[in-house]
């Protein structure tokens, strides 16, 4: 199934052009990812993780374009998982995307605290992860939804895998399109085509309500995620096919679904 984008009513091209030129840089990349994986099957309920970020952000409005304009039927509600950080306020968001008339749900759980009590600071990514996807699990469950999306990008896939190769040595990275282990829902990353750069021009190119995350594990100290970011985006001015060339390297690796879901 291949995605592609429609624009209608091209009268109003002219007030809105600046606005439809970045969507289409994003459409391509993420219909074509969405085609190649097979990310979204005729009647897939798609629930979108959205943390108030750039990424979360701009994927809505690209699924929601989608969901006009793809040749297949598809629903679409969004998550999102309040972890009780103190200065982070996603309670915003409800607002937001009622405009949209979209289903919104909004879990809280306090990870900080939780976390504080069971583990160092050094794995508090990892376990904030575990507990949040739970969470989104259970909402999907419990909605009925068989697809979670999630955000991350190419930039994200490629620091994933200098991570891992550099400290576990293990050449693995995120995946676009895998099912959990309890063989219920199926995750899927629309994004792992986009830069990081085009989604950040796209969410100020529509102003997107981005709410800035405060997490202290993230934020408030270097990171390992944050160390190889800024070596790749170094690498990149020495090597301007970089990213394209990790991306061909990852992209075997990027679909765990082909011998469990029929195509």
């Amino acid at each position: 199934m291949v995605f592609t984008s429609k624009i209608n009513n091209p009268k109003k091209i002219r007030a809105v052009k600046p606005r439809i030129i970045s969507l289409k840089l994003l459409l391509k990349p993420v219909g074509r990812a969405m085609s190649d994986f097979k990310m979204i099957k005729e009647d897939d309920k798609v629930l979108l993780a959205v943390s108030g970020g750039k990424d979360s952000l701009s994927l809505f409005h690209i699924l929601r374009h989608f969901l006009i304009s793809a040749p297949i039927h598809f629903e679409l509600g969004v998550v999102t998982i309040d972890p009780q950080v103190n200065g982070f306020e996603p309670q915003v968001l409800e607002s937001f995307f009622k405009k949209f008339d979209t289903p919104y749900f909004f879990e809280t759980f306090p990870i900080v605290k939780q976390a504080e009590k069971s583990i160092k600071g050094n794995s508090y990514c990892s376990f904030c992860a575990r507990i949040k996807r739970g969470l989104m699990y259970q909402v999907a469950r419990r909605e009925g939804y068989n697809v979670l999306a999630l955000g991350q990008h190419l930039d994200d896939l490629a620091e994933s895998l200098m991570m891992s190769m550099c400290h576990n040595g293990k050449i693995q990275t995120m995946k676009a399109h895998y099912i959990n282990d309890a063989k219920d829902l199926r995750i899927i990353r629309p994004l792992v085509y986009v830069r990081e750069r085009q989604v950040a021009d796209f969410a100020k190119t529509i102003y997107l309500p981005v709410i800035k995350d405060s997490c202290p594990a993230c934020y408030q100290m270097p990171t390992e995620r944050a160390h190889f970011k800024q070596w790749l985006l170094t690498e990149e001015k020495r090597t301007p096919n970089l990213y394209k060339n990790l991306l061909r390297a990852m992209k075997p690796m990027l679909d765990e679904t082909k011998e469990d879901l029929n195509d």
